[in-house]
């Protein structure tokens, strides 16, 4: 194949590439308290609750990889249709270390909003504040959008964009 047409990744010129990958179809986070962490995203972020479950047994452990596990998990839907899957591990022993933005193999998920304040707002009635604070871009293509990290429960980076 010498071109990307009909593959799902735009400008892939990797001719080693023999699949397609259509779409992003949710991003997972990994949780200690799963009605802890539904606070945060449902109550302060105010995301929509598609639907709780629970995962247990052999298909639980052959997919993760983690054996004699249990995982209860609740799907939201973001703003915009993207899906976050929140998963309690509850069997399985695990490391409760949060990695810090700056940490190898740290990540975060970033949303565009229209007010960063009242978000802000929003998030502190519910006990959550950010660890830095909101500063806007002072030059170049996003020179007056505003900036802002928040953490959730277990640590997980949520970054607030508001556009110039």
């Amino acid at each position: 194949m010498s071109s990307s047409a009909g593959r799902g990744v735009t400008g892939c010129e990797n001719e080693l590439v023999s699949f397609t990958i259509h779409a992003t179809e949710h991003t997972g986070i990994t949780v200690a308290d799963l009605d802890r962490a539904l606070e945060f995203w449902t109550g302060a972020l105010g995301f929509a609750l598609v639907r709780r479950g629970r995962l247990d047994g052999d298909f639980a452990g052959d997919v993760t990889g983690v054996a004699e596990t249990g995982i209860s998990i609740a799907v939201l839907e973001a703003p915009g249709g993207h899906r976050i899957e929140l998963l309690e591990y509850t069997t399985a022993d695990r490391d409760r270390s949060a990695k810090r933005p700056c940490d190898p193999g740290a990540m975060h998920l970033a949303f565009t909003v229209d007010d960063i304040e009242a978000v802000l707002a929003a998030v502190a009635v519910h006990g959550f504040t950010p660890p830095g604070r909101v500063r806007a871009m002072p030059d170049g293509p996003r020179a007056g959008t505003r900036f802002v990290y928040l953490t959730d429960p277990d640590g997980t980076t949520v970054e607030l964009i508001q556009p110039a």
